[in-house]
């Protein structure tokens, strides 16, 4: 990457450590400011580094784009669930789109394919056992259509064979079965924070693959 790119890279990491204090701590207004401003530190990173693929570029900072409202809605003091499942899930979409661009082998997406099958049931049945029963049953056809939809962008992002796309994917996966579980099944104390830690890191190696 460029200098330029790591100091916006920089720059996101410190917004990301501040929007994990402010999520620790409670601090609504510190909030506001860190959690987008860290995704529109990232859009600067994907626009300005040097991509190894560059038709992949375009998607991947749509992806962020939609993320970053996905954002907006969840962290709102009306509850915004839907329209934030509704951004992330297009944000997914994109995702997939950018990371099937270039040459991947069928038999890798077969064999990724299989492992994120496993895990997803094994993490998601759960969440969709707990939303059909409980209070809000009228999500259960938008959550399965999420599930699929992120399992097919960790799919893709193993596919690639690049560790970076990966390791986010498999975080930015990781931070929405946290979500699902914190708000369906049980939630915890510490879920708020491991989610937005887990979040920020699969985001940040999304888009450092694009230069990898």
């Amino acid at each position: 990457m460029t200098a330029t790119a790591w100091l916006a890279l920089a720059v996101a990491a410190g917004l990301a450590v501040g929007d994990w204090t402010a999520v620790a701590g409670g601090h609504k207004r510190l909030e506001y400011v860190c959690k987008p401003a860290t995704m529109v530190a990232l859009v600067v990173v994907a626009l300005i580094l040097q991509p190894v693929v560059d038709a992949r570029r375009a998607w991947f900072v749509a992806a962020l784009v939609l993320s970053l409202v996905g954002d907006v809605f969840l962290m709102l003091p009306r509850d915004r669930f839907l329209a934030g499942l509704v951004s992330f899930l297009a944000g997914h979409v994109a995702y997939v789109v950018g990371l099937r661009i270039g040459e991947t082998s069928a038999a890798a997406v077969v064999v990724s394919a299989a492992v994120v099958a496993t895990v997803a049931a094994a993490v998601g049945t759960p969440v969709v056992v707990a939303v059909r029963r409980g209070p809000h049953a009228e999500l259960t056809g938008p959550v399965l259509a999420y599930m699929a939809v992120i399992s097919a962008m960790v799919t893709c992002a193993l596919a690639t064979g690049n560790v970076l796309a990966a390791a986010g994917a498999s975080l930015f996966f990781a931070s929405d079965a946290l979500i699902a579980t914190n708000r369906f099944v049980r939630p915890r104390a510490w879920a708020p924070v491991a989610i937005m830690v887990t979040y920020h890191l699969g985001q940040a190696g999304l888009v450092t693959s694009l230069a990898k």
